[in-house]
C-alpha cells in the first residue's frame, strides 16, 4: 500500500513517518505540494497514486486565525476540499486530522465527552474553519477517516508553535519562580506516536468516518502542567487561574473532553491513560530518566 503523508515533518506527521514504515511512504512537505493550489495536489497525485492521503497541514495558530479568517479558511477548508477533490479522482482513501476545536459552543455546561455523533458547535474561526474542512471531506471523498485529537504533544514539536505546550511548561518551569496556568479548560492531552499508531491501523480497513482518538483520562491544562513539573522533578509553584485572568483573542472550549466511542464500538479502543503516555514522552526526551 502507498501512502503519502502530507506535513511529513510536523509534530504528527513524524510520528506517521514512523509508524507507516511497513508500508510504501512517500513523505510531502509545503516545497512538494501546496494544498490550497489544485493543480500542484493533482500533481503529486499524478506523480505517486497513492492508495491513502493522510493530511497534518493545518493552519492551527488559534489566535491568528481571528484575525486572520481568510487564511484560515483558505488552508483548513478549501485546501482539506482540493485534497478530497483529487483523493476521489483517485479512488484513494483520505485521513484528514481535525481538533476537539469542533465543539464546545453549546450554551448549557458540558460535562460528559463528545462521542462522534454529537453535534459541533465550534467557539473560534479556527474551530469553524476545521469543521468545514471535515464537511468538504465527507461530502466529496467516500472513503474517508476523519480524526479529531487534542492537546497533542510529540518529540518533534509544533513548527508553527515552536514547540509544543510540554516543552514550553518544563522551559518555564525552570526559568520562573512560579506558573499561573488556566484550570477551566479541561480536554485529554494525546501524545503523538500513540496517535500515529492509531492511524496507522485504521489505514488498512474499511471503517470510513469519524473517529475521536485521544489518549484516556481527563485534566485541565493547569493539572496536566503539575503532572509535567512532577515527572521532570521540577518543584515550581502552579498557581490556578480562570481562562477570563488570561484572556486570549480565541475562545477556547472550557469542557472538549472527545469519547473514542467509534473505536470502542469496533473493539479497536487502547489508547493509554495520558499521564502514561506523557511518562514514555519525556523518558524519550531526555527529561526523565
Amino acid at each position: 500500500m502507498k501512502v503519502i503523508v502530507i506535513g511529513a515533518n510536523g509534530q504528527l506527521g513524524s510520528d506517521l513517518c514512523k509508524e507507516l514504515t511497513p508500508f510504501e511512504l512517500i513523505p510531502l512537505f509545503h516545497s512538494d505540494i501546496e494544498i490550497t493550489d489544485i493543480d500542484s495536489v493533482k500533481a503529486a497525485f499524478e506523480r505517486y497514486r497513492p492508495n491513502v492521503v493522510i493530511n497534518t497541514t493545518a493552519y492551527h495558530r488559534t489566535d491568528e486565525c481571528e484575525t486572520n479568517p481568510d487564511k484560515s479558511f483558505l488552508v483548513n477548508a478549501l485546501g482539506t476540499r482540493n485534497i478530497a477533490v483529487v483523493a476521489q479522482e483517485h479512488n484513494s482513501k483520505i485521513v484528514h486530522i481535525s481538533t476537539d476545536y469542533v465543539f464546545g459552543g453549546e450554551k448549557e455546561t458540558r460535562n460528559a465527552p463528545y462521542t462522534e455523533f454529537d453535534v459541533p458547535v465550534p467557539l473560534s474561526v479556527y474551530g469553524w474553519s476545521k469543521l468545514a474542512g471535515e464537511d468538504y471531506v465527507k461530502h466529496l471523498c467516500s472513503r474517508h477517516f476523519i480524526i479529531r485529537s487534542s492537546g497533542l504533544f510529540g518529540v518533534r514539536g509544533s513548527s508553527l508553535k515552536g514547540g509544543n505546550f510540554v516543552e514550553t511548561m518544563l522551559k518555564l518551569g525552570r526559568e520562573k519562580g512560579e506558573l499561573k496556568v488556566v484550570n477551566d479548560q479541561v480536554f485529554s492531552p494525546t501524545y503523538t506516536k500513540d496517535l500515529a499508531r492509531k492511524i496507522a491501523q485504521l489505514i488498512t480497513t474499511e471503517y470510513y468516518g469519524i473517529f475521536h482518538i485521544t489518549n484516556s483520562g481527563v485534566c485541565s491544562w493547569y493539572e496536566f502542567t503539575k503532572e509535567i513539573l512532577k515527572l521532570a522533578s521540577l518543584k515550581t509553584p502552579v498557581i490556578p487561574i480562570t481562562s477570563d485572568q488570561y484572556p486570549q483573542k480565541a475562545k477556547r472550549p472550557h469542557f472538549s473532553v472527545l469519547d473514542n466511542y467509534h473505536l470502542r464500538l469496533l473493539g479497536m479502543d487502547d489508547m493509554r491513560p495520558w499521564q502514561e503516555a506523557l511518562e514514555d514522552y519525556l523518558i524519550e526526551k531526555g527529561h526523565v530518566k
